[in-house]
């Protein structure tokens, strides 16, 4: 007696007995942050209806060499749950996971559609019509390449380009790591010449601009397929034959007359000094200087805060949907950047706070990107700052910024590392102070109540939900000044409270870690401000 073949669009939790008849479309291998791998697919049915499969570890074995992308099969059997990932490649509401009572038998079935791509349009990326928990395949002329990242210690390759369609939209495209490193190693083969378009299978879109998955991401370049034959048949003769070239390094967000070279627009209309001399500021001010980054200010707000999925303006409430003010219905609040980090020049140091567009542009991700991998990862503290985050440090950069002598900060405006860019800021627009001795700002504690960005931004909510992107544990023993962001797996071996002179109490303990290192800890106000540099 022969048993009929159930179609996608139907499949609910109401029965495991399901039996489906589907093309694998994609499968791709995942390893969590425990080193345990599962595997996850994309099947789809006569009717062109798509679903996800996940195939858990202790059935790997069984599975992992008989799946075959792009092979048609008749599937007996499977649980179904509601599709909780927290990447959807497809609008389906549930996903089937692999019992062991789970058959497959690989047949040919003609009336099942060829494998395919479903490519988001550029326009809706540009207009912000997407859901934020969804891949999508990208297709796309690689026009310029803005930035390029080697792997170096500490950093990991990025290249950033900007992809035009057929329509002449743009969007920026950032591949990490073994992405951007096949993009370097095409892209520098000097065999290959001409027009160069990519095929990014599983990215996430965000504000405008895309990126690879950490997993299941495709990257196709100029590859012999018909959807990327196709789309160099129809780019203009001339496109064809240009290979896309690096471009000089650009202010982000900026705009200004042409007129103006990139220095003349960064100075206008702003005072040059040194950081020695922001000590003299009394009243709100824009200037320009030159600074090393140096090290995280660590704040009780952590380093983001919830905002619009818009414009850069704080949610009233993170976990609640509202109305902004630029008339974005806001369904669910999203991370965005904000970073307290010291900087210093010479013996000067003082506390910027940079935003979330320039965070981004640094490091290559999104702050919601950053924040949904950690928690992905299973950290949930709060004040837990990523190692990613340290891309951040130790760069020499130009500063367009708003001094808050109020609060002994400065609110960062634009900024720009490009070494010939900010060598000339230093040399012919930087005056130093005439004084021989070095003048330094009233040191002042954080404030809860910071004053806004030229974002728009204000104050943080009071209650985040911070994580951690693998963050390994210091020893006790490497502990110095030179940080604040220290991570440590301590026993706390004695913990006492003291009263001083004035009768302010304050507690101190002793902590031990696995290498039975102990460190005296003491819960006073840290300095902030201006200060000497350590």
């Amino acid at each position: 007696m022969s048993r009929k073949v159930d179609f996608v669009k139907d499949i609910n939790d109401s029965k495991e007995t399901w039996r489906l008849a589907v093309r694998i479309m994609d499968v791709w291998s995942v390893v969590n942050n425990k080193g345990i791998e599962h595997l996850k697919m994309i099947v789809m049915d006569s009717l062109g209806d798509r679903i996800q499969v996940l195939i858990r570890h202790d059935h790997l074995l069984k599975w992992k060499e008989v799946i075959k992308e792009n092979m048609t099969c008749i599937i007996n059997n499977g649980s179904v749950y509601n599709n909780d990932f927290q990447w959807k490649v497809c609008d389906h509401s549930k996903k089937i996971v692999f019992l062991g009572g789970t058959t497959m038998k690989a047949i040919e079935l003609q009336n099942i559609p060829p494998k395919g791509y479903f490519f988001k349009d550029f326009g809706e990326i540009l207009q912000g019509k997407c859901k934020t928990d969804r891949l999508e395949d990208i297709i796309g002329a690689v026009s310029e390449i803005n930035h390029i990242q080697s792997n170096t210690p500490g950093k990991k390759v990025v290249v950033s380009v900007v992809l035009k369609d057929l329509k002449g939209n743009c969007i920026n495209c950032n591949l990490w790591e073994i992405y951007g490193s096949k993009f370097l190693a095409y892209y520098n083969d000097p065999k290959n010449n001409g027009a160069i378009v990519i095929l990014l299978t599983h990215a996430m879109v965000k504000d405008g601009q895309v990126s690879n998955a950490w997993s299941g991401s495709k990257l196709l370049i100029n590859e012999d397929i018909p959807e990327i034959q196709d789309f160099m048949s129809k780019l203009p003769t001339n496109e064809q034959k240009e290979k896309p070239t690096q471009s000089a390094k650009s202010l982000s967000n900026w705009s200004g007359g042409s007129q103006y070279s990139p220095v003349e627009r960064f100075v206008h209309n702003v005072k040059c000094m040194s950081l020695s001399q922001f000590c003299k500021i009394k009243h709100e001010t824009l200037c320009v200087t030159v600074a090393t980054t140096l090290k995280f200010a660590v704040s009780k707000y952590g380093w983001f805060y919830y905002g619009c999925t818009r414009c850069s303006s704080k949610a009233p409430n993170p976990e609640k949907a509202y109305e902004c003010s630029c008339g974005q219905k806001v369904e669910q609040p999203i991370p965005r950047y904000k970073i307290e980090i010291y900087v210093s020049n010479g013996e000067s140091k003082y506390r910027f706070v940079f935003w979330d567009s320039e965070c981004a542009a640094i490091l290559g991700m999104t702050a919601e990107f950053m924040h949904n991998s950690m928690v992905e990862n299973g950290e949930d503290d709060p004040m837990v700052y990523p190692d990613e985050l340290e891309m951040l440090l130790n760069k020499k950069m130009a500063f367009r910024v708003k001094v808050q002598p109020t609060f002994s900060q400065a609110s960062v405006w634009k900024l720009c590392d490009d070494e010939t860019f900010v060598k000339e800021i230093e040399n012919d627009y930087i005056v130093e102070d005439n004084q021989s001795k070095t003048e330094y700002a009233k040191l002042v504690p954080n404030k809860e109540n910071l004053e806004t960005s030229a974002g728009n931004e204000s104050s943080l909510p009071k209650r985040l939900r911070a994580v951690k992107m693998s963050r390994k544990v210091n020893s006790v023993k490497d502990i110095n000044d030179s940080k604040e962001t220290w991570r440590l797996a301590v026993r706390i071996m004695d913990v006492w409270s003291v009263v001083n002179n004035k009768g302010i109490e304050y507690l101190e303990m002793i902590v031990m870690d696995s290498l039975v290192n102990c460190f005296s800890f003491s819960n006073t106000t840290p300095k902030t401000g201006i200060d000497s540099a350590p």
